[in-house]
């Protein structure tokens, strides 16, 4: 077997795991939907049926005060235990196993009865929390506790406690927010009661044969946080207190480095939980940035974590072990740590999704079955839109012929791989070259279609997919040869010189910026160098992992100056869980941002533009223009005109921003109509 310590199986004395995988506990919103029982049941089984071994659930608030924002989802009647038999019900039918993360939000409770150690506002969230009493303490373990007694009426094997993250536990762990002075605050044998008092609490209610995760944030990434010595203490403590696993938490949701996005290296993690496997005996659950099965399997075997946790990659494809038990390594639709439709949508209390995979948390309602019409269908344009499009409705059994006019597929994909950071993108493509060859759609490239093409070809279904084209200013002396489009730099590889003025600043002008700044330094497959560029201890002697810790990165190759019309927030339309990052990588590269511009001209010594009324010349050796773009679509109206079926997705469409997220889902529900 080719990943044989993946599927090596997990005997936990009271039960076994049939593997080593774990579906990470992620919020997806279907939670507080009304009457959403039957869609997260739904969501759930189908993963249970995909082979993972255990499951997590979203975290599941034990009182009102614990809430992440008002009226969430919580365990604390027997009515709500009754509601969630259907969720453990479906999942045990797909011979699955499920545990029901207990969340205390604390201070990050986004509504107004929050609590805390301490009455210290969180720096992401408005409500300053009131401080927890003594009595309040004690009702607050009694209701972790009652949470845990209705979670096994309910039906789950067992509950994760989040104490990682910043969450209510974590809270009183770290003398960051604990300011108290009685016997949960001061010492940090005081300040650890609190979590310790839960797992002993919850185990002595429920007895042995109940799976107890704590979720233990072993690199807290925030300053004043907890160091190693204390982190293996708690470890020690928990693990006595009657834990039958311990998770993995990195970072506090307030810290300013990244931990899940896709600039993180894969695995960038895992040699914290190796640490800490050195002093416990109970076993260990290791996670971020795990996508694919030949990352897992050489963490498991090179003895750095006992089981592998991936939240978003079961979003991104329910049946990601089934497939990697049969080594189809190939067909796996692989996570590309985007968040955009996952964690951004859960950020705009949207329900969750994924960019690639628009039938996560829609499993009831978007469902690609077998047509009892086979049609012959074209589809024009093999970026994100067409071959969602193309490869949905010939897997359903359509007759799929795709077009078009480059030497490869993907479209606009093949231009953001080549961001750094973005690398998973390359992912994403091998996928769906592998979908068009088992769902057998007849690909033909460099072929641009007229549409002569398309009236003489018998088609009874044609999708216009064209995408787009970048739109043209009219500033004088937009045609001088200083002036590049970001297709003549990604695509076309024109030279750049040392000074770069980029016109627009939106996810293009990031991506271009990005490109120019890290030109040839790549650390997103290099964990060390990442590390050393966000400021990260991997030796563990400074506290939480990052206090005095001087981050170390290779300076720009360019002077790079980033223009817009508007005021504001330079990237403000980016990913609401990804945009900071964004912004802090081109600063550290000391991008200058100009901002409240009107554009003059171009010409032999660069830019000259208006600010606050007065002119002003910047000296470049190009300026690269990424201010938007227009669709292509110039075969639609005629096709129509011509009386034919035809349809318009993704950035032909619409393509005032480059949306992947809506092209995949556009063509996909457009493929399960047809």
């Amino acid at each position: 077997m080719k990943y044989k310590h993946i599927f090596t199986p997990l005997d936990l004395g009271f039960t076994i795991l049939k593997n080593r995988i774990l579906m990470g506990s992620m919020h997806t919103g279907l939670e507080e939907e009304k009457n959403g029982v039957d869609k997260i049941a739904a969501y759930y089984a189908e993963r249970a049926k995909g082979g993972v071994g255990l499951i997590v659930t979203g975290g599941i608030s034990p009182n009102i005060q614990g809430w992440t924002a008002p009226f969430s989802a919580r365990m604390s009647t027997e009515k709500h235990a009754i509601y969630h038999q259907k969720i453990t019900e479906a999942v045990h039918k797909e011979g699955g196993k499920i545990c029901m993360q207990i969340l205390h939000a604390g201070r990050y409770g986004y509504h107004p009865f929050n609590v805390a150690p301490s009455k210290i506002k969180s720096p992401i969230t408005p409500f300053k929390p009131f401080k927890l009493t003594k009595r309040g303490i004690k009702r607050t373990i009694n209701d972790f506790v009652n949470s845990a007694e209705l979670s096994k009426m309910a039906g789950y094997d067992g509950v994760e406690i989040m104490g990682s993250e910043g969450y209510l536990i974590n809270q009183f762990i770290v003398k960051k927010t604990n300011k108290r002075n009685d016997d949960f605050g001061g010492e940090y044998e005081n300040r650890i009661r609190l979590a310790i008092e839960i797992i002993r609490q919850i185990r002595e209610s429920v007895g042995t044969n109940f799976i107890i995760i704590y979720r233990l944030s072993m690199l807290d990434l925030v300053e004043s946080g907890s160091n190693w010595q204390e982190v293996v203490q708690l470890g020690k403590e928990i693990e006595n207190a009657g834990a039958t696993i311990i998770n993995t938490g990195i970072g506090w949701h307030e810290s300013r480095i990244p931990t899940i996005a896709t600039s993180v290296p894969r695995a960038a993690f895992t040699w914290v939980t190796k640490k800490m496997k050195e002093e416990l005996s109970i076993p260990l659950i290791t996670s971020n940035r795990i996508n694919m099965p030949e990352t897992a399997e050489k963490i498991l075997s090179e003895g750095d974590a006992d089981i592998i946790s991936m939240a978003r990659p079961f979003l991104s494809d329910p049946e990601w072990v089934n497939k990697a038990k049969e080594e189809k390594d190939d067909e796996i639709n692989t996570c590309i740590a985007c968040n955009q439709a996952c964690l951004d949508h859960v950020f705009q209390q949207k329900v969750a999704s994924c960019l690639v995979n628009p039938r996560a948390c829609h499993e009831t309602e978007l469902n690609y079955h077998p047509t009892k019409n086979k049609k012959k269908i074209a589809v024009v344009g093999a970026g994100p839109a067409g071959l969602s499009a193309a490869t949905i409705a010939a897997q359903r059994g359509h007759f799929v012929t795709l077009f078009d006019a480059n030497n490869e597929i993907g479209g606009q994909f093949n231009i953001a791989k080549q961001i750094p950071g973005k690398e998973e993108f390359y992912e994403t493509l091998r996928y769906f070259k592998r979908q068009i060859e088992i769902n057998q759609v007849n690909l033909k490239l460099n072929t641009k279609v007229s549409i002569e093409n398309l009236k003489d070809l018998d088609f009874e279904e044609i999708i216009i997919a064209t995408g787009i084209e970048p739109r043209s200013l009219k500033i004088d002396g937009i045609n001088h040869s200083k002036v590049l489009s970001y297709i003549d730099i990604l695509k076309h590889k024109k030279p750049v010189g040392k000074r770069v003025a980029v016109i627009g600043a939106g996810g293009i002008g990031f991506d271009v910026s990005e490109y120019l700044t890290h030109q040839g330094q790549v650390t997103s497959t290099n964990i060390d160098a990442w590390l050393k560029e966000w400021g990260i201890d991997k030796s563990l002697e400074a506290r939480a992992g990052i206090e005095n810790v001087k981050p170390e990165f290779e300076a720009s190759p360019r002077e790079v100056f980033m223009f817009k019309r508007s005021k504001g927030k330079f990237g403000s339309k980016l990913g609401k869980t990804t945009g900071w990052i964004h912004r802090a990588n081109l600063k550290k590269k000391n991008v200058q941002f100009i901002s409240e511009v009107s554009y003059s001209k171009i010409d032999d010594i660069g830019l000259h533009y208006i600010q606050n009324n007065e002119t002003k010349i910047l000296e470049v050796d190009n300026v690269v223009i990424c201010a938007g773009q227009v669709p292509l679509k110039e075969l639609y109206q005629p096709l129509l005109d011509l009386n034919k079926n035809v349809h318009v997705i993704g950035g032909a469409d619409f393509a005032s921003e480059l949306d992947a997220k809506r092209a995949i889902n556009q063509g996909a529900r457009l493929a399960a109509e047809i």
